[in-house]
């Protein structure tokens, strides 16, 4: 399968949200699908898209038969609806799991539990731990496990649909790290001998120029 990019991510997520949370209003317009894609909750980042970009985004997920258009005699407008579960085999708790993780971003198996609630009742963590662990060891894996940052209760796992999240994952650790302190850094008596020393020589520097002052004027007298 080909790499989503992010617009198609959220694209796709925001129709397997849709379409469990609101059955009533799916398939979606392009307009509320905009809406969705922009909502300020349950959305990790926030994001302002255009019709263009969504869009795009569905063209996109057409081509891979993730998307399609709705032809339901009833719809006034063009309506949009997807194929996610049937592209790649997924059980509802699979397709619950997906769904937040390509709305919300990275998430530990805890948080994926409270906030997959609306889409999918989990009834423990280790249900929730199981999905991941199926999601993780596919042919073709879906997730991935994250290393664990410092100072982290938890490991959180990522989709693969936008590609591997590697370098992702290193720069994420990287902004929790604390920075390495030179094995070379003098210690507090190291500096202040320093100082002590500097600051005897330009005693002695002032003292010179002070003689030196003095013999001027010294001999300028004597003329």
């Amino acid at each position: 399968m080909k790499t989503l990019n992010e617009f198609e991510v959220r694209v796709l997520g925001a129709l397997v949200e849709k379409q469990i949370a609101t059955p009533d209003y799916y398939p979606i317009t392009l307009n509320a699908l905009v809406n969705a894609c922009n909502q300020k909750n349950q959305r990790e980042p926030v994001v302002s898209y255009t019709e263009g970009d969504v869009e795009r985004a569905i063209h996109g997920l057409r081509n891979q038969q993730l998307a399609f258009l709705f032809e339901g005699a009833v719809a006034r407008v063009p309506k949009y609806s997807h194929n996610f579960p049937k592209v790649f085999e997924l059980e509802p708790p699979e397709v619950a799991v997906m769904a937040v993780l390509m709305l919300r971003g990275p998430q530990t198996p805890g948080e994926l539990r409270s906030r997959t609630a609306y889409l999918h009742n989990f009834e423990s963590l280790p249900a929730v731990e199981e999905t991941l662990q199926k999601l993780a060891t596919r042919a073709e894996p879906l997730v991935a496990k994250l290393p664990r940052v410092p100072g982290a209760r938890e490991a959180r796992y990522a989709h693969l649909l936008g590609g591997p999240v590697q370098s992702a994952a290193a720069s994420e650790a990287s902004a929790f790290s604390v920075p390495a302190v030179p094995a070379s850094l003098p210690s507090d008596l190291d500096r202040l001998a320093k100082l002590e020393v500097e600051v005897a020589s330009l005693h002695a520097e002032v003292n010179a120029l002070k003689e030196k002052l003095l013999r001027a004027c010294s001999e300028s007298r004597e003329e």
